[in-house]
């Protein structure tokens, strides 16, 4: 047997060290070739070309018995942690395949949260926890932007013109009303459909149409088809900025009913007869990570109880 002058030995592979592994927990080639599938020639081999590459002597061996020796021993218990290691990383290798760990990051209209998003996300941490879930508040332009350059994996995104980058998928359904301080004349009609013609002479707020293209884009047709072109005299980003305008009456504006969760006193909703705007999961189409996947099954599954149960 070469004498090894002390480089690093190559050569050496995993099913050697495996091998030698197996034989040092048994002491006995016939029950370790039986714990690996194996021949006893053949695992006898792969343990003579350990001792090859390192230049050393593993196993004393004899007709009676098997030991190990000095080089043994110290192989043997610096290779434990190893394979252990070893083990852990092909494992997480092939739940990262399955999409079961790793991470995502999940952008959401802030709206889509007074909706059923929530029981998801918290349904999702319990089955994959070894997925490190990111969410991020966005409106819909920037989870566009986002998704286009991989920055996120998944969006919840109100009323998204078609993109051939991208997949969508309708969620979430909810009427569209129109808000109004309580001091607005027509306040007094809340929770009454009412036409959104009545609305021509009011100023109004709006959110930006790069941040929120679908809802703008659908609050602009709706007036077009009711005749007139609002006189937008406030733009606002924020959500919570929008109705605390509306509240102290610089105009009207038009957002999903389920904003009236967020409990303004002072501000009154109008349901538009017929009106409704659509929640879409969307992500990317060529190259969607693993962990998408399951969450979509996920959110599917949960729709199909809820229209069951329903």
């Amino acid at each position: 047997m070469p004498i090894n002058d002390g480089t690093p030995p190559t050569g050496v592979e995993l099913r050697h060290l495996r091998a030698f592994w197996t034989v040092a927990e048994e002491l006995h080639f016939g029950r370790a070739a039986q714990r690996l599938g194996m021949s006893q020639p053949s695992l006898s081999l792969l343990i003579q070309r350990l001792e090859d590459r390192l230049g050393a002597r593993l196993l004393d061996r004899t007709r009676r018995r098997v030991q190990l020796s000095d080089a043994g021993r110290t192989l043997l218990a610096g290779l434990g942690p190893v394979l252990s290691r070893v083990e852990e990383i092909l494992a997480d290798t092939v739940r990262t395949a399955r999409g079961e760990h790793g991470r995502m990051v999940v952008a959401f209209a802030a709206s889509v949260m007074f909706h059923t998003l929530p029981s998801w996300i918290r349904a999702y941490r319990a089955t994959y926890p070894e997925v490190a879930l990111e969410l991020r508040e966005l409106p819909t332009g920037l989870q566009i932007e986002g998704l286009r350059a991989g920055n996120l994996d998944l969006g919840f995104v109100r009323e998204a013109a078609p993109d051939p980058e991208l997949r969508f998928e309708t969620v979430m359904e909810e009427a569209l009303v129109v808000a109004v301080s309580q001091r607005h004349p027509l306040a007094e009609a809340s929770g009454e459909a009412i036409h959104l013609g009545s609305f021509r002479h009011d100023p109004f707020i709006l959110f930006p149409a790069n941040l929120a293209p679908g809802l703008h884009r659908q609050v602009m047709t709706l007036c077009d088809r009711a005749g007139f072109v609002p006189r937008v005299v406030q733009e606002s980003r924020e959500l919570y900025t929008t109705v605390s305008l509306v509240e102290a009456g610089v105009g009207v504006t038009v957002v999903p009913e389920s904003i009236q969760k967020m409990g303004w006193r002072g501000v009154r909703y109008l349901p538009i007869a017929g009106v409704r705007t659509r929640i879409d999961m969307a992500w990317r189409v060529r190259d969607a990570r693993p962990v998408v996947a399951p969450f979509l099954a996920l959110v599917r599954d949960h729709r199909r109880q809820a229209d069951t149960a329903g």
